[in-house]
């Protein structure tokens, strides 16, 4: 290959923005003309090195695009920490077959046992998958849909919210809501009832869950929705941030006993 050539290859890669084919190029074809590898082989490795390239990509673009705070992985989650935890329940959730049945997930637990770590870890799962994926902080949603709510565009900000295949509303029960917020919430869990699925992350028990929407009735109608097709995940572990404590050698009187429950509907 003469000089000419060789430039015109790399301007031409450059040019079709297939960067990864460039940048393994001079180092791919050293190795073919060493092992006396067909152009058939030569091209088959670059063409899918850059296939994987571009969906690694396109996934990481998918996840920020979801508006997860953070990124967690369900291989990072510390299932010896919370060692009752079902395990298996966990597994058959990440095949996303409740997607696919429009189910719900709710995880239940006090403050630090990995309640948010799982719901962002499925969430990033579906999204690897190819499902639409949005990720809210409760107290955030509810203002949102309040505004949108006082502006006359309820009925829009839902149908945007509708496109999610999975919506993951984190930390229910931090703070109560007020009638409007409330009453916001239950028309968005009304719409996506049995049409898509939703995770729920709470510090709350579902018995007080009246208290936070200040109103038994309403708080009654909305779990009816939830769990009619849902997975309840109840975790009563250790917190993780106790944990890293613990490790230096901070003192602590807030200990948990471990204690994980599920529940299947």
């Amino acid at each position: 290959m003469n000089n000419f050539t060789y430039e015109k290859l790399h301007n031409n890669l450059q040019y079709l923005k297939l960067n990864t084919i460039e940048e393994l190029l001079d180092n791919c074809l050293e190795i073919a003309a060493r092992d006396s590898k067909t152009t058939m082989e030569v091209l088959d490795y670059l063409f899918e090195q850059e296939k994987k390239h571009r969906e690694a990509a396109a996934i990481e673009r998918r996840i920020k695009s979801a508006g997860f705070p953070v990124k967690k992985m369900l291989e990072e989650f510390d299932f010896e920490f919370q060692s009752s935890i079902n395990k298996k329940v966990i597994e058959d959730l990440a095949t996303l077959r409740f997607v696919h049945n429009a189910e719900n997930i709710v995880l239940l637990g006090p403050p630090g046992v990995g309640k948010s770590h799982l719901a962002i870890a499925l969430g990033i799962e579906a999204v690897k998958a190819g499902i639409s994926v949005h990720f809210t902080n409760t107290g955030n949603l509810i203002e949102r849909l309040k505004i949108a709510n006082r502006e006359g565009i309820l009925e829009k900000k839902i149908r945007d919210l509708m496109k999610f295949k999975v919506l993951i509303i984190d930390e229910i029960g931090y703070l109560p809501f007020d009638d409007e917020g409330a009453h916001c919430l239950f028309q968005l869990i009304s719409r996506r009832y049995e049409k898509s699925s939703t995770i729920l992350t709470s510090n709350k028990s579902y018995g007080e869950w009246g208290e936070i929407f200040k109103d038994h009735v309403i708080a009654a109608a909305l779990l009816d929705r939830i769990l009619h097709h849902c997975t309840t995940i109840n975790i009563k572990g250790e917190s993780y941030r106790l944990k890293e404590r613990k490790k230096q050698g901070i003192k602590t009187g807030l200990i948990r006993h471990n204690s994980t429950e599920i529940l299947e509907n």
